[in-house]
């Protein structure tokens, strides 16, 4: 099968040709000019986009794209052989049989299924994330807050096998490598900005790991009990085992750079990695180990689609500690990529939840009253509680049922004026709630 690569002219000349621009080297899916492939397996030909792959040379794919009209199989891998190939979430294997699965999906064009929020101040969806995300409209999202799975030290509640673009089948969480985690987290990422609006915000929390032989336990209570010494089962009672021996880099013991690895395929794509926040912990789990500093950082990962997305730092300074204010105690008047905040005791029965400081910092300094925020992996639905106490729309996605149980409890009483944090109700500040205005409604999953 061939593949027909064609060039849409760009918008912004004004003479009818088609023409290469010199960020062709750097994506193949561009604003202004966009690649496409076209089978010709069929006799009604239709349009499949060519995703962000690779990154070659600019004069490698002049001479092979404007002089030839059909893209052969040969082709591809002339390309793939270029020294400048750096995968973003397709290893360069599978980019091939990538190409002829995505022309067989996409042969139907999506269409946008969702219906507004209107009266509602939230909407809770249970299923895949990816799965929603082609339900949800294009950029209709001003502000997306997340913390993800942690890869191969978590078991959550209800996880599904996901077929992923590098041919996958997996959890979310649960690769056999943590490059395979951070080419999902890409994938997963480059669905996001379509629904995030030009000025929107991504914000990707995201925890680093060590690549030893351990246990996949199923929460931070559990961990802390093996850490104290109080664990009675063995390592052979535990199902999911993860080992060290066999990566083709990384040696036993080796910090996995999992955040790092993520911000550079991200950036490859062409999306913007704004900053690399560190999020430095009050409070964290003693770990058992004497040869190097204990961790007491994760990582927020602060993406957009533009060098200038919408930003307030004003509202740093003017939102109470609770929902992302400055932490008087440990934190300057100057926002910074360092951001102390206190950790969740992680009750309502999900073992990761962020603090409500934290996504509520993210929204409240890159979004305004009314705007809508999504979290694809909503979980017990802090996200949203901060979102409803700041005044915003919520959009929640999770794969069980038991937590968005506990989330549409917590989101209720927020609507309410009540802010449920670790099972305690507290009023919400209501000096920075903003008064609604005009709204164009965001567009959310029925």
């Amino acid at each position: 099968m061939a593949l027909r690569a064609v060039f849409v002219p760009c918008h912004w000349r004004k003479k009818r040709r088609l023409r290469l621009i010199p960020t062709l080297s750097r994506k193949l899916l561009l604003p202004r000019s966009t690649a496409y492939i076209q089978t010709t397996r069929r006799s009604d030909f239709r349009w499949v986009r060519l995703r962000l792959l690779w990154e070659c040379p600019t004069h490698s794919l002049e001479r092979l794209l404007v002089e030839k009209k059909l893209l052969s199989r040969a082709d591809v891998i002339q390309l793939l052989d270029q020294d400048a190939f750096s995968e973003t979430f397709v290893p360069r294997s599978k980019i091939l049989s990538y190409l002829e699965r995505a022309a067989a999906k996409f042969l139907v064009s999506r269409s946008d299924v969702c219906v507004p929020l209107k009266s509602s101040q939230y909407q809770l969806c249970a299923g895949n994330a990816l799965d929603l995300l082609n339900t949800v409209a294009s950029e209709s999202i001003r502000c997306v807050v997340t913390s993800t799975p942690y890869w191969a030290m978590r078991l959550y509640e209800d996880m599904q096998r996901v077929q992923w673009a590098d041919g996958e089948f997996c959890a979310y969480g649960m690769e056999q490598t943590p490059e395979g985690f951070a080419r999902h987290s890409a994938e997963m990422i480059f669905a996001l900005s379509r629904v995030v609006t030009t000025d929107g915000s991504i914000w990707w929390n995201v925890m680093d790991t060590f690549n030893t032989r351990t246990q996949v336990r199923e929460n931070a209570a559990e961990a802390l009990r093996a850490m104290q010494g109080k664990e009675t089962r063995g390592w052979k009672d535990y199902e999911c085992r993860r080992y060290s021996a066999g990566h083709s880099f990384l040696k036993d013991g080796e910090q996995c750079m999992i955040p790092f690895s993520i911000a550079q395929r991200v950036s490859r794509m062409g999306l913007y990695v704004k900053s690399v926040i560190s999020w430095a912990k009050t409070s964290s789990l003693p770990e058992p180990q004497e040869s190097r500093v204990s961790r007491n950082v994760e990582y927020v990962l602060h993406i957009t689609r533009q060098r200038t997305p919408f930003f307030v730092k004003e509202a740093f300074r003017k939102m109470p500690p609770k929902l992302g204010g400055r932490n008087a105690t440990l934190e300057s008047n100057k926002l910074s990529d360092s951001w102390v905040l206190p950790t969740s005791a992680g009750r309502d029965g999900h073992g990761a939840q962020f603090p409500l400081s934290l996504p509520g910092r993210c929204i409240g300094i890159s979004t305004e009253a009314g705007d809508c925020v999504l979290d694809p992996f909503c979980g017990a639905g802090t996200a949203g509680v901060a979102a409803i106490g700041l005044g915003r729309k919520f959009l929640g996605f999770d794969i069980s049922d038991t937590y968005l149980a506990v989330a549409r409890q917590r989101l209720q009483a927020a609507t309410t004026g009540l802010l449920i944090e670790d099972e305690s109700l507290e009023p919400p500040a209501q000096d920075f709630v903003e008064p609604p205005s005009r709204f164009q409604a965001a567009q959310a999953v029925a």
